[in-house]
């Protein structure tokens, strides 16, 4: 299982509002029944598949475009762990624990 962040970012939309393409992007998970969300206020954090997140991410590239934008920038950051199992949650109360700590 994958934890992917991903960051798209229209540019050169005539606004520095860009709250309706993010919103617009998620329609797309709405479909994605087998990947899992965390908006975030920078970006979005989506765990499942990789194969099947990396083409949820593809269409969601596309989406700004689909939108009038005519450049978008796209960032992504996977974290695909192997040796154990990992999830959204676990990483938080892994952090929160050490947070916790005398």
């Amino acid at each position: 299982m994958a934890i992917v962040e991903v960051a798209i970012i229209p540019i050169g939309t005539g606004s520095t509002s860009v709250s309706q393409y993010v919103a617009d992007c998620h329609k797309v998970l709405e479909y994605e029944k087998n990947i899992k969300l965390a908006l975030t206020p920078m970006g979005s954090v989506l765990e499942g598949d990789l194969d099947l997140i990396l083409a949820a991410v593809r269409k969601m590239h596309e989406v700004p475009f689909d939108n009038g934008a005519m450049r978008v920038s796209t960032t992504i950051r996977i974290d695909d762990r192997r040796d154990k199992s990992a999830s959204i949650e676990q990483k938080l109360k892994s952090v929160q624990e050490k947070m916790d700590q005398p």
